[in-house]
Formats: C-alpha cells, sequence, structure tokens
C-alpha cells in the first residue's frame, strides 16, 4: 500500500502540507481535492519521485508500475494506435523479443514467447488499443493517422489513451476530462469504474468524482485528510465539521473576550493581581481554534441585459462548414431571450461549430444569421485565452474595454474573479490556465451581454470558481447556450437540451441521466459492431422478438429492483447519523453499495434502451 508517515512537503519556502499520516491499500480509487496551488500535482510528483520529501517518509511498494498522464506530445510520425500501444510495455517488450528470435530462427524461444504472449493477453492489445481511442472520442480509421496530424487536445487524448493502456498497478490522472466531450466524460466513469489498480485522480467534475471514487483525499490548510466516501459524501462531512468548528471557534472567542477583560482589570490591582496572572497563562496556552474557512473567495453577478427582445438569434437556411465538408446543411434554429440550451452530442458532431456561427465568428457558406438589433453576445471558448495580452495586466484588459472607469471600480470587479492587490497589476503572460479563463470570463461579464455563448467555460477552474458561474448565472436573465462535460453544471444551469447528430439539431426530452444511458447505449452498439456482431436476419426474428420481449420484462424487474435499494441506501446516506465517527464503517458500507447499485442500473438501464431501440427498428 501506498504510506505517508510524518510526511511535510514543501514547495520553495511555502508549506504545502505537514505532519501527514495516511495509508492507501491496493485497488483503492481516491479522489485528491483542494484549492490551487495546495500541493495535489506536488503530491502526485512525490509519488513519481519527481520530488523528495522535506521531512518523514513516502512509500510505494516496490515493483508497483505507476502511469500518469503525459503533459507533452512530441510531433511523430508514428500511428496514433501505435503509440498508444507504446503505453503497454510489457507487450512492446515481447514483440521486440519474437522479431529478434525470429530473425535469428530460434524457435524454441519463439515457442516460449508466443506462450508468454498469450499469457498476457497481448494477442488482444491492438482491440483494446483502438477500443480506447474510439471511447475517447477517436472516429473509427483515424487510428492510423500520425500523432503529429492532431491538434493539441486531441494529442492529450492520446497520452490519456496511452495511461490506461499502462500494464499499471498506480494511476495517476490530473484533470483528465478537461479536454473530453461528455460523452467521452461518460465513457471514461465506466473505464475508470473497472480499473483494477489504484487510483488517484484530481477533478474539478463533482460528478465525474462522485461515479469513480470511494474515497477523497483532501489538502486544507497545510493538512491532508483522508475521507470515505465519494465527493457528495466529503461535502457533506466537511460541511458539519466545518459548521462545529466555526460553532467552537465563536465559544472560544467569548472565553478569551471574558478572560482578557479580568485581566485588564485588575492585572495591577494588588489583591487580584495573582488571579489576573493565573488567566494571563492560561490565554497564552490556549489553542486558538482557526474560523471556518467556508466563504467561496469568487464571488460576482451579471450586470442587466440591455437588450432582451423576444428572437434574439436565428439561422435560417444556414449551410455550415469548412472548405467542402458541411457540418450542418440547411439549418433552421433561433434562440428566444432567456432561453437556457444545453447543446449535446459527440466530439466532431458540430457543437463548437455551431457556436462559432451564432457568434458570428464562423461565415455561413449559405443561408443567414439574424440577430436582434444592438444584440451583445458574449463568447467564451477555449482559444479565447490565447487572445489575452501577455504583456497587459488584469486592470488594464477592463480599461481596454471601458477607458472611463476609474481603477478603483475595476479593482472592486476584478476581486470577485480572484485578481486582488498585486494579482490585478501582474502581467498575463505568467497566468495559470485557471486564471486566464477567469480573466476571460471576467471580461465577458463586464461587457453585459445579453446572450451567453459558453463553449467549454469549467476546464481548468476549481470547484469554487464554478460554484461562482453556477450561482451568477441562475440570476442572469439573458440567454444561455452551453457546451459542457460537467453534468453539475449543466443540471444547474440549463432548461432544455438539444442532440446534434448528422449535422441536424433535436430536442432531447430526457434529463442527464437518460442522456448518459443512452450514451452508454450507442457506445454498446458501437462496440458489438466493432467485434463483428452479426445482426439478427429474417428468420431469427420472431425467434429473437420473443427472447427480446423477456429480456426486456426481466430488465425492468431488476431496474425496479434496484431502483427501490439505490433509494434506500441513498435515504440512509441523507440521515446525518451516518457521519458520526462510530458509524464510519456503515458509511463506507453504504458508499460502496450505492455506487455498486448505480452502476449496475446504469448498465441494465443502457441494455433496456438499446434493446428496445432494436425492437423498434
Amino acid at each position: 500500500m501506498i504510506q505517508l508517515t510524518n510526511l511535510t512537503l514543501r514547495r520553495g519556502h511555502k508549506v504545502l502540507f505537514e505532519g501527514a499520516n495516511l495509508s492507501i491499500h491496493p485497488g483503492q480509487k481516491a479522489g485528491l481535492t483542494g484549492a490551487n496551488g495546495t500541493g495535489k500535482s506536488s503530491l502526485f510528483a512525490l509519488l513519481m519521485d519527481h520530488l523528495q520529501a522535506d521531512q518523514g517518509a513516502c512509500s510505494v511498494p516496490k515493483g508497483w508500475h505507476i502511469a500518469h498522464v503525459k503533459q507533452e506530445t512530441p510531433a511523430l510520425d508514428q500511428s496514433a494506435l501505435d503509440y498508444v500501444l507504446d503505453g503497454d510495455v510489457a507487450f512492446r517488450q515481447l514483440q521486440q523479443k519474437i522479431t529478434q528470435a525470429t530473425a535469428q530462427e530460434q524457435h524454441e524461444q519463439l515457442g516460449e514467447l508466443y506462450a508468454e504472449m498469450e499469457r498476457i493477453g497481448g494477442y488482444a492489445a491492438h482491440a483494446k488499443a483502438c477500443r480506447l481511442l474510439h471511447g475517447l472520442g477517436f472516429a473509427p480509421g483515424e487510428e492510423g493517422q500520425s500523432v503529429k496530424s492532431f491538434s493539441g487536445g486531441w494529442r492529450m487524448r492520446l497520452n490519456l489513451a496511452q495511461a490506461l493502456m499502462s500494464r499499471s498497478d498506480l494511476l495517476l490522472l490530473d484533470e483528465p476530462t478537461n479536454h473530453l466531450d461528455l460523452e467521452a466524460v461518460v465513457w471514461l466513469q465506466d473505464w475508470l469504474k473497472r480499473y483494477e489498480g489504484t487510483l488517484l485522480l484530481i477533478s474539478h467534475d463533482r460528478d465525474f468524482l462522485d461515479g469513480v471514487v470511494q474515497h477523497i483525499l483532501h489538502i486544507e490548510q497545510q493538512q491532508l485528510t483522508l475521507y470515505s466516501g465519494n465527493y457528495s459524501a466529503f461535502e457533506k462531512i466537511r460541511t458539519e465539521r466545518l459548521a462545529l468548528q466555526q460553532a467552537m471557534f465563536e465559544k472560544q472567542q467569548k472565553q478569551i473576550d471574558h478572560m482578557q477583560s479580568y485581566v485588564d482589570r485588575f492585572r495591577y490591582k494588588a489583591s487580584k493581581a495573582k488571579q489576573a496572572q493565573s488567566r494571563l497563562k492560561a490565554l497564552e496556552r490556549m489553542d486558538t481554534i482557526a474560523a471556518a474557512q467556508v466563504e467561496n473567495p469568487f464571488h460576482f453577478a451579471f450586470y442587466p441585459c440591455q437588450n432582451l427582445k423576444h428572437q434574439i438569434v436565428e439561422l435560417e437556411g444556414a449551410d455550415i462548414g469548412y472548405g467542402d465538408h458541411l457540418v450542418f446543411k440547411n439549418l433552421n434554429f433561433s434562440v428566444t431571450a432567456g432561453a437556457r440550451i444545453g447543446l449535446l452530442g459527440r466530439n466532431g458532431a458540430g457543437k463548437s461549430t455551431l457556436i462559432k456561427a451564432m457568434s458570428g465568428d464562423k461565415a455561413l457558406q449559405r443561408g443567414e444569421l439574424k440577430t436582434a438589433k444592438d444584440l451583445h453576445i458574449g463568447y467564451f471558448a477555449q482559444h479565447q485565452l490565447e487572445q489575452l495580452d501577455p504583456e497587459a495586466t488584469a486592470i488594464e484588459h477592463v480599461l481596454q474595454l471601458d477607458p472611463e472607469a476609474t481603477e478603483q471600480v475595476v479593482k472592486n470587479f476584478l476581486g470577485g474573479f480572484g485578481f486582488q492587490g498585486e494579482k490585478a497589476d501582474t502581467p498575463v503572460e505568467p497566468f495559470s490556465g485557471g486564471e486566464k479563463a477567469r480573466l476571460a470570463l471576467a471580461l465577458i461579464v463586464y461587457q453585459r451581454p445579453d446572450l451567453l455563448l459558453l463553449d467549454e467555460p469549467t476546464n481548468h477552474l476549481d470547484l469554487n470558481m464554478r460554484d461562482a458561474i453556477a450561482f451568477a448565472l441562475q440570476d442572469y436573465e439573458g440567454a444561455v447556450i452551453l457546451v459542457s462535460h460537467d453534468k453539475h453544471m449543466l443540471n444547474a444551469v440549463i432548461d432544455e437540451m438539444v442532440y446534434i447528430d448528422q449535422g441536424q439539431i433535436h430536442p432531447f426530452d430526457g434529463d442527464l441521466d437518460g442522456y448518459q444511458s443512452f450514451i452508454k447505449a450507442q457506445i454498446k452498439q458501437a462496440e458489438a459492431a466493432a467485434n463483428n456482431v452479426v445482426p439478427i436476419n429474417k428468420k431469427q426474428n420472431h425467434k429473437a422478438n420473443k427472447a427480446a420481449k423477456n429480456r426486456l420484462q426481466k430488465l425492468e424487474k431488476l431496474i425496479d429492483q434496484l431502483t427501490q435499494k439505490l433509494t434506500d441506501v441513498t435515504a440512509r446516506l441523507g440521515e446525518s447519523d451516518i457521519y458520526e465517527p462510530e458509524n464510519q464503517h456503515e458509511l463506507k458500507r453504504c458508499m460502496e453499495e450505492s455506487q455498486q447499485l448505480q452502476s449496475e442500473l446504469d448498465d441494465y438501464e443502457a441494455e433496456w434502451l438499446e434493446l428496445s431501440e432494436l425492437m423498434d427498428k
């Protein structure tokens, strides 16, 4: 197991955490959480032996293979498939030995090598690599393209696929969903559930953490604390602990004030001096309880909209694409004032292309884009972070939009986005991705948009900033079009969903859980097709239909039973006493049972949906 013993880790003169003691057992899956800069990535570096502890010890079992996602990918001529296969070191080493033995005609050794290849499942390596690529959004046929032909975001997916391909004992994933769409996130969540090794996962996506981990390792106030349960359970435990801490702090402050008042009154009075000195010493010995730090450092609101006409954007008979490739043909789509629409669909379906077209950033090949007069559009996409002036400060960026604004007003505004003191006067160039994203969002909010077009706005943002955006959007009176892989953000913001497929936009009447089941059914169909599953022929129709109906009935009973069990477990998790220290074992059992039930329920619902669609056809 992974063991931390009295561990202290610093970055420069800053203490990240100290005196940490904890154990992570083989096969455990833990989410690593904490504010930016608290030491999450440094802990990963420590586990990979890239950093050394300042005090104490960090031990990882000898012989464990650690897999992590590379942050850079060279522009290689190597195919995507071969690049992913490189993640399986044992397979590659055997391949090389077989090649050498074949060249030297060492037939006896070849037999042994072929047997070893069979033992490690090496003959299925290509199929596994293809499943990883397709699950992460690569289209069939793209596995043969060179690594250098893909953009930066897609190369990060290749790095992720290579890490998943590894025969690892410990898998370290740092924000693996940042470059994924919702469909790939759903696939990855299911893959990680089945991963048999030990997993440490840094993520700011609540739903993703809830779907994968059974423990939360939280860094706060230079302390590492391991909690049982998923992220939702952790939030509840931490909220109750902070409330108790705040109450204890307030009680202690009253005691301190009372004792200090006594000392101030009587320390120089001869008859009371001894008692006063006694209280003074007690004050010096008293351990000060820190006030609970529960406030979100980010707080902002959207200004009132300037243009709230009924119909604000309309695409009429639009052809949208790139060169000869049409993404949308003869598209009709309109957005009304106050609409809150989530765009769904696999990567490459056209979500970003549609948003670019509505913003006017992408010219139509045919048709017309109509917008309300004097419409103010706020458009956020990742490429806009690169358009920030690296030499300008956050204050200067706002003053470029509004030269008449006073510097104090601008400072007050930027403070809500985390740019306080010197940070507001610092040039943008050394900013992290999260800081640049916050500044880009601040510039959009400042311009009072009537329509917000948000393309993956939560990438690189921590949980506090995501919460701040969601809260601000609750009171925003304009229209919102949102593309996001963050289910929590989608649930908090949107009122309706549309699904983009084959160049057309279709309403999606279900909720996000229904869409997740829909995605899983599509993944199963794609995997079945990849495995050359033979479809039912006409002669088999009657027999197959009867079997399918029986299976549907059985699935419905199973779904009802699992739903009831999940309801009972969820109700137990909603009772406050389960979070008491003496009930930790029951909490752990309930969390594991809840995750198992939800996983089984998702699988049965996906099978039911897939079977129902086949019956309809």
